[in-house]
């Protein structure tokens, strides 16, 4: 990246912190953020490659958002800074939450031919068009070290159990009618998903 390049993204991040402040502001100390602003730091700080002010980005966000399930391509982006920053268990744990919040990115990613699994998809971000948006790219010099690792967290015997009971319980719920099963069925899916 040139000097301009870099300093257009530094400019860019400091654009979205003060609207956060100043949506912060105007909310009595809490954040509303109608627009997904919180969701845009990330992809400037791995343009310009700086994972460890991307950390203490995540680390502020997880903290003033910490119920925020995130969207998948934030998710992608979080799983990659914290193995930039060698904090592999926690890469581990976002990349498995990325794949919860959309099956098709990994693919994406990989440029692998999408599974069309039978499933359940209640929300916008957890369809094939999402992943269809991810810029990032396996091939790309600055991935090459993540894919690596990426493979093996995706082929590993413990991510595996984990994918096939959530596409299982998917599955289920797309017939199951509101009732016990169903609740159950959803609380088993959300210890899946956030542990």
């Amino acid at each position: 990246m040139t000097e301009k390049q870099i300093e257009r993204a530094q400019n860019k991040i400091k654009k979205y912190k003060k609207i956060l402040a100043a949506d912060r502001r105007l909310c009595g100390g809490y954040y509303d953020d109608s627009r997904g602003i919180r969701y845009l730091p990330p992809e400037q700080f791995i343009k310009i490659q700086d994972y460890t002010g991307g950390l203490r980005y995540l680390r502020w966000f997880n903290k003033n958002f910490p119920d925020d399930s995130g969207y998948p391509i934030f998710l992608f982006e979080w799983a990659f800074i914290l193995f930039k920053c060698n904090k592999l268990q926690e890469a581990e744990i976002k990349a498995h939450e990325t794949y919860f919040s959309n099956t098709y990115l990994f693919d994406k990613f990989l440029e692998k031919e999408f599974l069309q699994l039978d499933k359940e998809e209640n929300a916008c971000w957890e369809e094939e068009s999402i992943a269809n948006i991810l810029s990032y790219n396996y091939k790309d010099i600055e991935f090459i070290e993540f894919t690596d690792w990426l493979l093996k967290v995706l082929n590993s015997r413990s991510f595996l159990n984990k994918a096939n009971e959530f596409i299982e319980i998917e599955q289920q719920l797309k017939n199951e009618p509101v009732g016990k099963k169903r609740t159950a069925l959803i609380d088993r899916l959300s210890i899946i998903k956030y542990g």
